[in-house]
């Protein structure tokens, strides 16, 4: 399905953030790495779909109620029989309905399991000065607590990504040390260069988190994504402007300047 009829099937149901798997889709459509997943509906198909998808298993649940998972005790991870698969199903209803009575809950994500690898942040935003701009730095717990992160104008070149890549303070990371090898910064810079595209050929989308990317020796897989649409980032964006945290006092890389 292509990125125009999921944002456009996501407005008729007045949703401005879109589930996990509409925005996975729409990263598959763009040609980024994302682990193998399908969306059961009961926990016979959860079981079905985790033996065809390979193990280790991930779950999440799926609801436009419920935006941050973790919190609601909506993701399980490491699942490795179909019992755990079946009985992970129930868990994860039930912690839902415990989180928020109303929920509606659309399913739950079956996922492969992305191996473990430097966990990186790849992000668009549109930014009412510049307009649509790419953001990249480390991910998980990191891109909060360092907020070492660099931005450039979308469109961006492949040779503008590397630029944001080894522009954060942290780069020494990515580049190996004692046991851990370099990771892949061509297949990182490549999937900036298409979350750009995602965001200048999409005038409705307002946001992306893709957050953890799992980067590797070779390669790189996009394991959380979050995409809002131009309205919900409005609001969030003027929250955030009210607490003082705008984009205009974040690093920017020399791509913003041309």
């Amino acid at each position: 399905m292509p990125a125009g009829s999921i944002i456009a099937k996501a407005l008729l149901q007045n949703r401005t953030v879109l589930l996990e798997p509409e925005a996975k889709q729409i990263c598959r459509a763009y040609g980024l790495s994302v682990p193998k997943s399908k969306l059961a509906i009961n926990m016979y198909q959860a079981a079905r779909f985790a033996e065809k998808i390979g193990f280790p298993i991930v779950m999440k649940i799926v609801s436009p109620d419920i935006l941050h998972k973790t919190e609601a005790g909506g993701v399980l991870l490491d699942l490795s029989t179909k019992k755990d698969d079946k009985n992970g199903f129930s868990k994860i209803v039930s912690n839902a309905k415990a989180f928020r009575k109303t929920a509606r809950i659309y399913g739950i994500l079956v996922e492969h399991m992305a191996r473990a690898g430097l966990e990186v942040i790849i992000g668009g935003t549109r930014d009412p000065q510049f307009g649509p701009v790419v953001m990249f730095g480390l991910g998980g717990i990191f891109a909060e607590v360092l907020k070492d992160v660099t931005f450039g104008l979308a469109p961006i070149r492949k040779s503008e990504a590397h630029e944001m890549i080894r522009g954060i303070r942290a780069y020494r990371a990515l580049t190996g040390f004692r046991n851990i090898l370099p990771v892949d910064e061509p297949a990182i810079a490549s999937a900036m260069v298409q979350v750009s595209k995602i965001m200048n050929e999409n005038q409705q989308i307002g946001q992306i988190d893709l957050n953890p990317v799992m980067a590797y020796s070779r390669g790189c897989s996009v394991v959380d994504a979050r995409i809002l649409l131009a309205s919900a980032h409005k609001t969030e964006r003027e929250l955030k402007k009210n607490d003082g945290s705008d984009i205009s006092g974040k690093k920017t890389n020399r791509s913003a300047n041309r």
